[in-house]
Formats: structure tokens, sequence, C-alpha cells
């Protein structure tokens, strides 16, 4: 693990303090039963904000290695976030004006949710993504994927190889770069004269307005505001020609990007939503230093809850077993004491245990046979979802409780 204490984009110092969330596990570290009783390790969990170019970021970088070269996260499981990418694909497509004469590459595809979409348009399509056991699912589905992490080592060889690329895509996956000036420079490498590069990432404004503290986590390396992006962007030869708000995620924005030489000018999108973050402060200390203390309080809400509930003798089940999740329970110090287990529709993790916290891990259908009173969601951004397909509880009367922004019932 490497101790960080200047900024890994400007060299900055590291000395505004905006969350310390103790020691974890990385979040997607699920334990097979063969692991359970052996010693997982934790890492600080510190995000620290650079007070010269405002990107906030942790302040101890665990390996990539040790993160990704196995993952247990599947996009396919979200029917939302296919909806979502198949609406930004008619999208993309419409306005860049693809053909099968175009070639995509997508950084950090995952298992080809993505990738289908252009696949069935007929335009080439190619993945890149380190955790070979969800490249192996894209495979399966006939999407090319180099099972490699992205960097101008990479890029060098996929043009070489390959040629460059009209559109690249990058979802969820900028904060997941630990060197991030070498990623933008691998972008530039691999992106075509007249391309683009649409890269989608959560929203810092919209991570301190919403209190989504458990989307901070070892495999977030940064968290993204317009203004830092800005100055990233332009110090690696790309600019920025438009930005879009999505509700993914708790809110995200979505950067549309070019050659720093392209003939496109940025539109009004950019400074509309540069105006609104400096009307927030996120260019100031204020924001980054309020933010502890709010999550603090959830935490005390969090286990006020579960403690009435446990001492009226309530049963309470998790929904989902998602990196966010793992870094609420273990903050909150949660364990099989508050929550007797969690499901997850995805059957990799079935029969497994939750990383630190050792809460097993079971299939959906587990909650109708035990008919807790309450069901905890995790993936609180995909709450609405949830519940339509988890209707069937109410039967026995059982509600749902969303954790983030704050504790709420959902009878």
């Amino acid at each position: 693990m490497n101790h960080r204490t200047t900024c890994r984009h400007c060299g900055h110092p590291l000395s505004l303090s905006m969350v310390d969330l103790g020691a974890q596990p990385p979040c997607e570290a699920i334990l097979t039963e063969e692991q359970f009783y052996e010693p997982e390790p934790f890492y600080p969990l510190h995000a620290r904000v650079c007070e010269n170019c405002w990107l906030v970021q942790l302040d101890a970088d665990v390996s990539p290695e040790k993160i990704y070269t196995e993952y247990a996260y599947y996009s396919s499981y979200s029917e939302s976030w296919l909806q979502h990418m198949e609406s930004y694909t008619d999208s993309i497509c419409t306005r860049l004006g693809l053909t099968p004469n175009h070639r995509v590459v997508e950084i950090a595809s995952n298992d080809g949710y993505l990738l289908q979409f252009f696949a069935d348009r007929g335009i080439p399509c190619f993945g890149i993504d380190p955790a070979a056991n969800v490249a192996e699912k894209a495979l399966e589905r006939g999407i090319e994927t180099l099972v490699s992490f992205f960097s101008t080592d990479t890029a060098e060889q996929i043009v070489k190889e390959r040629g460059k690329a009209d559109l690249i895509i990058a979802n969820n996956v900028f904060g997941h770069i630990p060197d991030i000036n070498d990623f933008l420079q691998a972008l530039q490498q691999l992106l075509q004269e007249g391309g683009t590069i649409t890269i989608e990432i959560p929203h810092l404004m919209r991570l301190i307005e919403g209190n989504q503290f458990d989307t901070i986590y070892h495999e977030h390396y940064c968290y993204h505001s317009l203004i830092a992006d800005l100055k990233l962007l332009e110090s690696q030869g790309l600019k920025l020609i438009a930005v879009e708000e999505l509700p993914t995620h708790g809110g995200s924005i979505r950067m549309f990007i070019a050659h720093r030489e392209d003939a496109r000018a940025p539109d009004d999108s950019i400074e509309r939503l540069v105006g609104i973050e400096r009307s927030r402060g996120m260019d100031t200390p204020a924001p980054y230093q309020a933010f502890g203390e709010k999550v603090r309080q959830t935490k005390r809400n969090l286990l006020r809850f579960l403690i009435a509930a446990k001492e009226e003798g309530k049963q309470v089940v998790g929904y989902g077993a998602p990196g966010k999740g793992n870094t609420l329970l273990n903050y909150c110090g949660i364990r099989e004491d508050f929550l007797d287990f969690v499901v997850d529709r995805n059957p990799y993790k079935h029969g497994k245990f939750l990383p630190g916290s050792r809460i097993p891990i079971r299939p959906v259908e587990a909650v109708f046979e035990a008919k807790p009173d309450f069901l905890l969601i995790l993936p609180w951004n995909i709450s609405d979802e949830i519940i339509r397909q988890m209707d069937g509880v109410r039967a026995w009367g059982c509600q749902f409780v969303i954790p983030i922004p704050e504790v709420r019932i959902v009878v």
C-alpha cells in the first residue's frame, strides 16, 4: 500500500480532510467459505482534498491488482443500468452519426453490458477490462475483450494492432484510476482525430449533497467535480465540449471530450454547471469540512434504528451486496448481530461472505423463506427498481429501509 501525501494530479500537499472512514477491506473482496477463517487485509479509507486543483482522492493506494484481477461486480444484473446504457447507445450513435465504418472502444467494459448494443448495430467494438472473470462473460456474448489495465502502454499496443477509436467510452471508471495523468494520456493516444470520448462519473457535488459517503471505497481513488476535471483534461491535451447531468448512481455527469485542437467549440452546459459548483463552494474548503460530521450522524442514526429493531425482536435482512454496502456496514460496525444475512441476484456471490462484516450472501429467494420484518436496501441508488422487484414482501408486512442520505422506512 502506498501512503499518499501529495495530489496524484498536480503534486500539491493533501492537507484538507474530507472524511475518515477508518480501516476497511477492499469492498468487492467477497470471501469464499475457505477464506472465512483466514485474515483479511484492511487499509485506511480516508478521503482528502487538494486545495490547488480541488481533486478529491484517497490518501492510501491499494494496488489495483489486489482489487480487479477477479471482480465480483457484473453490470448486467441491474435492469435499470442496462436500460440506461441502451438509451446511451441510441443517443450517441445519433449524435456522432456512428456507422459500421467507425470503431468503438470501451474502457472497463465489464461483462459486455454496453458493447452488446453497439454489436447489435453492426458497429465494430472492442472492450478492455482487467478482471478475467467478468471479461469471460463478455467473450461469451461475442464481445472481443482485452484482459488488461488501461494505460499509455496498452493504448500504444491497441493503436499499433487495431488503429485508433472514433468513440472511447469510460463509464464509472475514471474514479478507479490511481495514475490519472497516465490514463488521460492514454485516452489522448487512442482517440482518432475528430473522435469523441465520453466519461460518465458520479458527481462529487451530488455525493456531498446526498451524504453518499458509502460510495467512497478503495477502488475509487478519486472523486470528481467539473472544476477539477477541466484542469485535468487541459493538462493532457484534451478539452471538454459538453456535459450532461444524469440521475444514475445518486447523481452523475457525462462529459463529452475531444482533442484540444478539435474544431468543436465547448457549449453552454459547461459554464452553467461550473457556475453551480462554484455557488456550492466546491472550490473552497467549506463543503468538504462539513461533510465528516454529517457522515458520523448518519452512522449514529442507522445504528439507533437497528438497535431498536433488534430489541423489539425484529429480523433485518439486507438486499444487495454492492461495494457501497460494504463501506456502509464496515464503517458502522454492522455484523450478523444486526443483519442476519444479505441476498443478491448475482449467483457468483451466493454461498460467500461480505468482506469485513462476514455476513453471509444468499439468493433472493431466501427473503421469502425467512420473511424478515425489514429489508435494508444497500444499493440505495436503484431502490425504486428493488422495491418493484420485491413487492411481494409486503404480503407479511415487511418494510423497506433506505439508509442514504438518511434512514428512511418505506412501507
